[in-house]
C-alpha cells in the first residue's frame, strides 16, 4: 500500500464534455476523496461566440471563443471539485467534414503518436487507477472525440500502467427516452433521413452490454451547475432547458463499458473503482 490517492483520469475533447458525459462521476469521486484529473484536448474555438455567432459567421473570433471557453471550463471544474485540470490546447477541429478538420494545428490532423506521447507523460505523472474516455466512434462521430479515444488508447500502450479503462456510453433505452424528452420540451425534431436514422440507432449500447452503471443522483445538481457554467454554449446544451429539478430526476445514472481491467471485479458493476478499494 502507498499514500498515493486513488486517481480518476477523464480524457475529453472539448470544454463542456467533462460535464455532459462524466460530471456525475467527477463530482461523486471527488466527494469520496479520490483525486480527479481532467484532460481536455482542444481549445473549443469552434464553439459559439458571443450572441450565438457560429464558426464562419462574420465576427466569430476563434481566439476570443477559446479564451471564454477556458474560463468556463475552469468554472465547471470548480463546481465539480476537479483536483487537476490539464489542457492539451490543440485547435478545435469542428464537426466532421468542416474545413477546420484540416486546419494547421487541429486536433484531428495531429499525428496520434504525438498526442499520445503528451498524454502518456500525464499518465506517468498522475498514475491513474481509472481512465475514462470515448469509444472508437467518439460516441457520436465527432472527429475530436474519435481522436481523444485514439490518443488515450495509444498512450496507455506507451506506459507500463494497468488502470481500469472505461468508455462512456448510453443505454439504447435511454436514447429512446432522450428523444421523448426533447419532444416534451418542444424541440423541433424533423424526421432524420434513413442514413441519419441508422447512425442514430448505433449510438450507445443495448442495456445488457453496458458493464458499469454508476448512480450519481446525489450529484446531479453539481452536474447541472457545471453545464450551466458553459454559458456561451447554452444554445447547444439541451439539458439546461429541463431545469435543475427535472434534470436531476432524469440524469442521475452515468453508464460505461469496461474495456481493461486487472482487478477481476465482477460485472455488471456499480463503481468505477470496484476491485480497487
Amino acid at each position: 500500500m502507498t499514500d498515493r490517492p486513488l486517481t480518476l483520469m477523464a480524457v475529453h475533447a472539448h470544454p463542456d464534455d467533462e460535464a455532459t458525459g462524466t460530471g456525475g462521476v467527477l463530482a461523486r469521486y471527488a466527494a469520496e476523496g479520490i483525486r480527479t484529473v481532467l484532460v481536455t484536448c482542444t481549445d473549443g474555438a469552434c464553439g459559439d461566440g458571443p450572441g450565438g455567432l457560429k464558426p464562419g459567421d462574420a465576427g466569430h473570433d476563434p481566439a476570443a471563443v477559446a479564451l471564454i471557453r477556458r474560463q468556463e471550463l475552469e468554472a465547471s471544474c470548480g463546481v465539480l471539485k476537479v483536483s487537476d485540470l490539464e489542457m492539451l490546447e490543440y485547435a478545435d477541429s469542428g464537426m466532421m467534414g468542416w474545413p477546420s478538420n484540416d486546419a494547421p494545428g487541429s486536433f484531428w490532423r495531429t499525428p496520434v503518436e504525438e498526442g499520445a506521447a503528451r498524454l502518456a507523460e500525464l499518465m506517468r505523472h498522475y498514475r491513474p487507477d481509472v481512465v475514462v474516455t470515448y469509444d472508437e466512434n467518439g460516441f457520436y462521430g465527432h472527429p475530436d472525440h474519435i481522436q481523444a479515444h485514439r490518443i488515450t488508447m495509444a498512450a496507455l500502450e506507451m506506459t507500463a500502467l494497468t488502470p481500469k479503462v472505461y468508455w462512456t456510453t448510453m443505454p439504447r433505452s435511454g436514447m429512446q427516452r432522450f428523444g421523448e424528452i426533447m419532444r416534451e420540451f418542444g424541440e423541433d425534431m424533423p424526421e432524420p433521413d434513413p442514413a441519419e436514422a441508422a447512425a442514430l440507432a448505433e449510438i450507445g449500447l443495448p442495456d445488457d452490454e453496458i458493464t458499469t452503471w454508476v448512480d450519481t443522483t446525489e450529484f446531479s445538481g453539481q452536474k447541472f451547475d457545471a453545464l450551466a457554467a458553459h454559458a456561451s454554449q447554452g444554445e447547444n446544451i439541451f439539458f439546461l432547458k429541463m431545469g435543475k429539478e427535472r434534470f436531476s430526476e432524469l440524469m442521475g445514472m452515468e453508464t460505461f463499458v469496461r474495456v481493461q481491467d486487472a482487478t477481476g471485479a465482477a460485472l455488471p458493476e456499480n463503481d468505477l473503482f470496484a476491485g480497487l478499494r
